[in-house]
């Protein structure tokens, strides 16, 4: 057996867009790369667990141990579904990570993505694209973020209604599926994890028009997607429904229009289901929001919160830099700090091998 390795590589996403809650999501150019390598043992280098480095965004509070780290327990979630019970002994996994912690950027739709794609490559399981996304939507229950960041582009998802049987199984609690390994715990613990259904996700991918540009504002705090649900109600108006219905069903045509149409874009930008209760959560989001317009702002085509947020995503064909430092002087108002980056929407994920 030769050695092996291989390359991982997965996007940062933002979901929502604007109206789409838990609906659309789009691919970004900062990305999540693992770098692989598998070793067969001799008599100099004998058997042993993972070895997991990392570097970038998050590297001083990432676990290394391969049974805490998210990415690696996806991986052997997947593995163990395969009947492979452990990991294949002497490998060695890098991680590189562009992409910021808690900001609405996709974060952990990333880990989740690269591991099931890990999973895969180690288990030389050579799954669907569709079935891998069953995977990530056992650990990851939303499909916006996942699915945009596994084929790439601007895509809308939903989960399929399931037969009672499926949808006990997707329903399968999280600590269940990635069960919190006990520091005693042995190679034979947890070996009978959940299945998930077939066909979970399906999703459509949309068209992009190649002028426009994403401008991600990243304010230096974190926030939890499961606390930035909590603000959340329970139920909404019809009104408010029916707002963004309108304004869903026009964007996604829009954004494919060549050129762009920043009238039309920027209203149908606008949301009343997450954003005005997530702004007491983020301090100046109805300032940038309101006061950085297409009139204000040559170039900019529509804004608004990217995921849970914090970060905002400014969509335009020009004028990034001061979109931008606009924001950061709204945001000074408020004593906030951020960075900005100028993203592209870009492909999915992608796995490149090398034989050794």
């Amino acid at each position: 057996m030769s050695e092996r390795s291989f390359t991982i590589s997965v996007p940062a996403t933002s979901a929502n867009i604007g109206p789409g809650f838990d609906v659309v999501g789009l691919s970004l150019s900062l990305y999540l790369t693992l770098k692989v390598t598998i070793t067969p043992p001799t008599q100099s280098t004998p058997p042993r667990p993972p070895v997991l480095t990392y570097t970038g965004e998050g590297a001083d509070e990432v676990p290394l141990d391969a049974y805490k780290n998210l990415t690696t327990r996806v991986a052997l979630y997947l593995l163990r579904c395969h009947d492979i019970p452990k990991f294949p002994t002497n490998v060695s996994i890098h991680v590189d990570n562009e992409i910021p912690f808690g900001r609405g950027l996709g974060s952990s739709g990333a880990a989740v993505i690269a591991g099931v794609l890990l999973g895969n490559e180690l288990g030389q399981l050579n799954l669907p694209q569709t079935r891998l996304l069953d995977f990530a939507l056992m650990v990851e229950r939303h499909p916006d973020n996942v699915t945009a960041a596994l084929v790439g582009g601007f895509v809308g998802s939903y989960l399929r209604e399931l037969d009672q049987a499926a949808t006990e199984a997707a329903s399968v609690p999280l600590s269940e599926v990635l069960p919190e390994y006990p520091p005693d715990a042995g190679e034979d613990w947890g070996l009978d994890p959940p299945q998930p259904p077939l066909g979970i996700g399906h999703y459509v991918r949309f068209g992009w028009s190649k002028s426009i540009r994403a401008v991600a504002i990243i304010p230096r705090f974190e926030l939890s997607t499961a606390t930035a649900r909590e603000v959340l109600p329970l139920e909404y108006s019809r009104k408010d429904l029916v707002f963004n219905l309108q304004r869903l069903a026009v964007l996604t045509t829009a954004l494919a229009q060549e050129p762009p149409d920043p009238e039309l874009i920027y209203e149908a930008m606008k949301d009343r289901i997450h954003q005005p209760y997530r702004k007491t959560l983020i301090p100046g989001l109805p300032e940038v929001t309101s006061r950085i317009t297409p009139e204000t702002h040559p170039g900019l085509l529509g804004i608004c919160l990217s995921g849970a947020g914090p970060t905002i995503l400014a969509l335009a064909t020009d004028g990034y830099e001061k979109i931008a430092e606009d924001a950061r002087a709204i945001f000074r108002e408020k004593g906030i700090e951020v960075d900005w980056k100028v993203l592209t929407v870009v492909g999915g994920s992608s796995v490149k091998k090398t034989e050794v």
